[in-house]
């Protein structure tokens, strides 16, 4: 059974996780070269791909012993942090050299299938080992329900790259990078140590 408090947490710890990342930056290109339900298709389809694949390798966690689950989860939590605060200085400083050129063409000539393979395969292979993969996997194995987990995360990713595809820069108008990132690392950080102390207790 689907659980609504965890599909609502997952949900905003991966978009948090995922907005300062490169791949968001990777669909707003595609949103201005491409028609945006042509780069968006292929892109979801990569975002759930790695959703499946990071639930599984939560759910396979969760066979460890309790108290050595509870300190890898609380690892995983404390290395997310330390990387989105880090992906959060880098970006400051892509933000300080200035904005990059980008080729305003719409289409390209490309077709429906040739933009969604694009998308699909820029997020696929930019995803590998990224920091929202290891989130989901990391809260499929502390919530024990990967089906509640998938839709959290799968909806959390999808809402970023909707977002960057359709106003990655008015958003970043309105929410500066580096605090997003800021309050995704405390919140890891938050979990990490929340781990840690499950571990402890046993």
């Amino acid at each position: 059974m689907l659980d609504i408090a965890v599909i609502a947490t997952v949900f905003g710890l991966i978009f948090v996780g995922e907005l300062p990342d490169k791949t968001a930056v990777a669909g707003l290109v595609l949103g201005t070269r491409f028609p945006w339900r042509w780069a968006f298709t292929g892109i979801a389809a990569a975002f759930a791909t790695h959703v499946v694949i990071a639930v599984t390798a939560g759910s396979l966690l969760t066979l460890l012993p309790r108290r050595l689950l509870e300190a890898i989860v609380a690892a995983l939590f404390l290395l997310g942090a330390v990387l989105i605060w880090r992906e959060g200085l880098a970006d400051d400083e892509d933000e300080a050299a200035g904005p990059d050129e980008t080729d305003d063409d719409q289409s390209d000539g490309a077709g429906f299938w040739r933009v969604a393979t694009l998308g699909y395969g820029v997020i696929f292979v930019a995803e590998w080992g990224d920091l929202t993969q290891i989130l989901t996997a990391n809260l499929a194995a502390k919530y024990h329900d990967p089906l509640s987990v998938g839709i959290g995360a799968v909806l959390g990713l999808w809402a970023v790259g909707l977002l960057a595809i359709l106003g990655g820069k008015t958003l970043l108008r309105v929410l500066p990078l580096k605090w997003i990132t800021r309050v995704a690392a405390v919140v890891m950080v938050a979990l990490g140590i929340y781990s840690v102390v499950n571990a402890i207790r046993g």
